[in-house]
């Protein structure tokens, strides 16, 4: 490669492939890689692809577009991820230049698929089918965060909702054992990191394959590495929460007093139609589960409105959802078909404008919601760890064990660092956060 083994990654997406990332860019610094700021600067150029969203296709290729003006300097591109796995050798066809497509499954021949790239490959693809029982495990993951170690346990998913391309984009649901994530715990642990956060496209649904403990066992194992001051997990599937999960929760105060719960929706016959294998009255017996806590647990989720089939009567159930349950926090979309989905089946009739006007109407009831739950909160004073610096407003950012971001003053002459932990007294609320003063 013409500028040499240096290599420049942008990446989309969740935390999965945010995670993802930083295990391949410790695989890449293994193999005598060096990683620059600026794509420019770089011999092979990978974007890290996500397919979750509408058109995510369309904008790999318009950024490969962008990039394609440097490829007559002699640089190499790598597409990654989801979009790589969903289109496959179909990005050779419309962007001649790419000379690697892997998907995430694919992650663990990394090494060997390096080595057919420096020799003078021009195509070489890892596209893995759903068969595969491997997951990508490494010692040379490369952390981009400073404060917080993302661990996975579980990849893949079997849940096939009707809406979701995960299934398809990142294989058949696969767990590691537990004995590896708990050294991996430790080794976190042993490099001065105080949080972590257990990963998985279904956190919940882990299956240990050495057969030693449920997905709560371990949540309590990790919460008790010495070291560990937060443990937090994402994402849940509801089916698969059970009670020992909660009673984890109180019993190990190291695990975060947070679950994220995605509901989609208020509606059975919707849920039904979305395939997503639980119903409204399943679901609030979880969330009973978590109100009855011995602490108070931060509850959060996700909801699509404008599903195919969604009547104003669904609407109105996952209102009325809303004011049940009281999330602290909910993550809206409007429903956008994806490739190879079940739902591209339906007849997705809803106006786009529609969509757009019932999401409006569940944000706004969200917003109510969380300025009530917010204001309980004043006079409290609670433990936040330290995130960043905000320059303009002169405040430290943060986050309470219940996920909640908090920014306050500091009267110390030196910010605190982050990843640091101060007590800090809630004094105002805005529609996403609190505000406060360190004590």
């Amino acid at each position: 490669m013409a500028t040499g083994k240096t290599f420049y990654i942008e990446t989309f997406g969740c935390q999965m492939n945010v995670h993802d990332s930083e295990k391949v860019i410790g695989t890449l610094q293994h193999e005598g890689y060096r990683q620059v700021e600026r794509e420019e600067d770089a011999g092979l150029i990978l974007y890290n692809t996500c397919s979750i969203r509408d058109k995510a296709e369309q904008k790999v290729f318009h950024r490969l577009d962008e990039y394609k003006r440097q490829h007559r300097n002699g640089k190499r591109f790598a597409v990654l991820g989801c979009v790589a796995q969903q289109e496959g050798e179909k990005i050779f066809a419309r962007a001649p230049y790419v000379s690697l497509v892997s998907g995430s499954a694919s992650y663990r021949n990394l090494p060997e698929m390096l080595k057919r790239l420096e020799a003078g490959e021009m195509r070489i693809t890892g596209l893995d089918d759903r068969q595969t029982d491997e997951t990508f495990e490494t010692e040379f993951t490369a952390r981009q965060n400073p404060y917080r170690a993302y661990i996975t346990i579980v990849e893949g998913c079997d849940k096939f909702c009707a809406y979701c391309v995960v299934p398809y984009t990142r294989g058949k649901e696969r767990s590691r054992g537990s004995n590896s994530v708990l050294a991996e715990a430790h080794r976190v642990a042993d490099q001065g990191y105080t949080e972590i956060q257990l990963l998985g496209q279904n956190v919940n649904s882990y299956r240990d394959p050495e057969g030693k403990r449920s997905f709560a066992e371990l949540l309590a194992a990790v919460g008790e590495v010495p070291g560990i001051r937060r443990v937090r997990f994402t994402t849940s599937h509801p089916r698969d929460f059970t009670r020992d999960i909660v009673e984890a929760i109180d019993a190990v105060p190291t695990l975060c007093d947070h679950v994220h719960l995605p509901v989609q929706s208020g509606s059975s016959r919707i849920l039904k139609a979305m395939n997503r294998e639980y119903t409204r009255e399943s679901y609030l017996e979880r969330i009973s589960w978590i109100k009855a806590a011995h602490r108070p647990i931060s509850i959060s989720t996700d909801i699509i409105v404008g599903f195919p089939g969604e009547t104003a009567d669904d609407l109105t159930q996952t209102m009325d959802l809303l004011a049940e349950v009281e999330y602290d926090c909910v993550f809206g979309f409007k429903y956008s078909s994806r490739p190879n989905t079940p739902a591209l089946h339906l007849i997705d009739s809803i106006p786009k404008a529609e969509k757009v006007a019932r999401l409006k109407v569940v944000l706004d009831r969200q917003r109510e919601i969380q300025r009530i739950n917010y204001a309980r909160h004043l006079g409290q004073t609670m433990e936040v760890m330290v995130e960043g610096i905000n320059t303009v407003r002169g405040q430290i950012i943060g986050r309470s064990s219940q996920n909640i971001p908090v920014n306050f003053t500091c009267a110390q002459p030196i910010a605190p660092a982050p990843g640091s932990y101060l007590q800090v007294i809630i004094t105002a609320t805005h529609p996403n956060s609190l505000v406060g003063k360190a004590v």
